[in-house]
């Protein structure tokens, strides 16, 4: 610990639009614990939707739930469970484990019974010593409940910390659906995670990918997921989706993915999309609004099954490092902002729309 600093910069949520860089003091690290020290951590929804006020939040705290860095410091124990060195890079999984309860037994640990979806990374209080439990950080606690996955070195640190939003993809677009050889799928919104999401139905072996978007925003996005397995992309906003997939397939889609944030006409196009016995992916929120146009009929005689979804398992994000060590899909041509602990807050204002240059595809902090 002697060549450690002994504080850390952080960024504190401390209420609406109040993100305020304290100093904390660096944790001794005993045997069962860690310290990372944060190259870089991902930003999505969440972080600004917290900040704005629109999801409720534990403040106050340090948020960041999508960190990747370097292990300074470990204890024997820690090392020894995590199979893990000084030097190592790791990301760290947003879902604590006991590691002894039959959730986290049968690998399923954002269920787990202690801690669930109660106390995820980058949503502790600073109440709870050491405070440093998320990525908005130069260094980041890391507990003995914590849960990370190595990182290889030579994978692009700001490509890396995408990999929160990559495991989404590949749990929604693979796992939950069953997507598998010959599948025809379509994912609704062309964000990362729907990028991912493509990029994994098209891995699994899907036999026709389609990605959709809404207006001039979203137009460059389209054009991405031609790179990421679309087959089609559609502008829903000039463009009847249900239509453009028929005519491009003859069918509809065994799949749909409904990876949109506050658009409520996505689910009645998912319904009207989706073939009989056909699975509906809901992984997007709605919040209170109604659904125009929606209709509950079509889900009985079509005998669908919609299956809504929150949150990733551990395989889901070694798949997701994967994915992106490989480079098989260009993650890293991929638009993105980045900003330091002094410009994260300017950051989250553009991403939640409050500002008048379009929000990015994906952005980033390097504390």
């Amino acid at each position: 610990m002697s060549s450690l600093p002994r504080t850390s910069r952080a960024a504190v949520l401390e209420g609406v639009r109040s993100l305020v860089i304290k100093d904390f003091a660096v944790p001794d690290i005993g045997a069962d614990d860690a310290l990372m020290r944060v190259e870089a951590c991902g930003l999505c929804g969440t972080d600004h939707e917290q900040w704005t006020g629109h999801l409720p939040a534990p403040v106050p705290y340090v948020p960041g739930h999508e960190s990747v860095g370097i292990i300074e410091a470990i204890g024997p124990v820690a090392a020894t469970r995590w199979g893990l060195a000084v030097g190592d890079r790791v990301a760290v999984e947003i879902f604590q484990a006991c590691r002894s309860c039959d959730p986290c037994e049968r690998g399923v640990i954002r269920e787990c019974v202690s801690h669930g979806l109660h106390d995820p990374i980058g949503q502790i209080p600073i109440t709870r010593t050491p405070a440093l439990w998320g990525g908005y950080a130069q260094y980041q606690y890391l507990g003995p409940d914590v849960v990370v996955q190595k990182v290889p070195r030579e994978l692009d640190v700001e490509v890396a910390a995408m990999f929160n939003a990559v495991a989404a993809g590949c749990r929604w677009g693979v796992r939950v659906p069953g997507t598998q050889v010959g599948s025809y799928v379509a994912v609704l919104g062309p964000g990362v995670r729907g990028l991912a999401s493509a990029a994994a139905a098209k891995r699994a072996g899907a036999a026709f990918v389609m990605v959709t978007g809404h207006g001039s925003r979203d137009a460059p996005r389209l054009e991405a997921a031609k790179l990421f397995g679309a087959d089609l992309v559609v502008d829903v906003a000039t463009t009847d989706p249900v239509e453009a997939f028929r005519a491009a397939t003859g069918r509809l889609a065994d799949i749909v993915i409904d990876v949109t944030a506050n658009a409520p006409t996505a689910l009645p196009q998912a319904v009207a999309m989706c073939a009989e016995r056909g699975t509906v992916v809901m992984a997007g929120t709605r919040g209170d609004v109604d659904i125009p146009g929606f209709r509950a009929d079509p889900i009985v005689t079509k005998q669908l099954r919609l299956q809504g979804t929150v949150g990733v398992d551990s395989a889901d994000y070694a798949a997701a490092i994967e994915m992106l060590a490989s480079g098989d899909f260009p993650f890293a041509q991929l638009p993105r902002r980045v900003a330091t602990l002094d410009g994260l807050q300017e950051l989250l204002a553009v991403m939640a729309g409050e500002r008048d240059d379009a929000p990015p595809l994906f952005g980033v902090l390097v504390p």
